[in-house]
């Protein structure tokens, strides 16, 4: 498993706030790979390697990192997040509204801060996988310290 030399502003935020994370690269040929591909490549469970879901309610957006083999339960984020309903908002929107690419999206670094939610058993695992802002790139890192840097709060978020 090769390690990256190539520094994500994930990584530098990382840094800044003096959280340890184990960088990981992944190759993507020519689409972004699935979160459970993700997470066979890298030797990980598919539960301790999380994607990173952007929605919208009507009172604004929010963010979900679910584990990657799971399916985000919309009326549990709802729930979660004191909406009526939410709902995934549009690939295109994606990039403008966090600074990020579909398959390359963290729940660190976004252009905004969005109110975060994160499936609770994740912080089950001594770690997490999330993306590091780029297609093919992975930060490892403790869910906890994550859930903290992000203004987290965890839920019971997935089907």
């Amino acid at each position: 498993m090769a390690k990256t030399d190539n520094k994500t502003n994930v990584m530098r935020v990382l840094e800044q706030h003096g959280i340890p994370y184990t960088p990981h690269d992944y190759p993507t040929g020519d689409h972004a790979k699935s979160g459970t591909e993700v997470a066979d490549y890298l030797g990980k469970d598919p539960y301790s390697v999380y994607k990173t879901l952007v929605t919208q309610g009507s009172k604004g957006n929010y963010v979900f990192v679910i584990p990657s083999c799971g399916t985000l339960d919309l009326k549990k984020a709802a729930k979660a997040a004191h909406e009526k309903y939410i709902e995934m908002i549009p690939q295109a929107k994606l990039l403008p509204l966090t600074g990020y690419i579909h398959g390359g999206c963290s729940p660190i670094g976004m252009k905004k801060k969005f109110p975060t939610f994160y499936e609770e058993a994740c912080v089950l695992e001594d770690t997490i996988c999330v993306s590091a802002g780029k297609v093919g790139f992975q930060v490892e890192v403790d869910p906890n310290e994550l859930i903290e840097i992000t203004d987290g709060v965890t839920a019971d978020l997935i089907v």
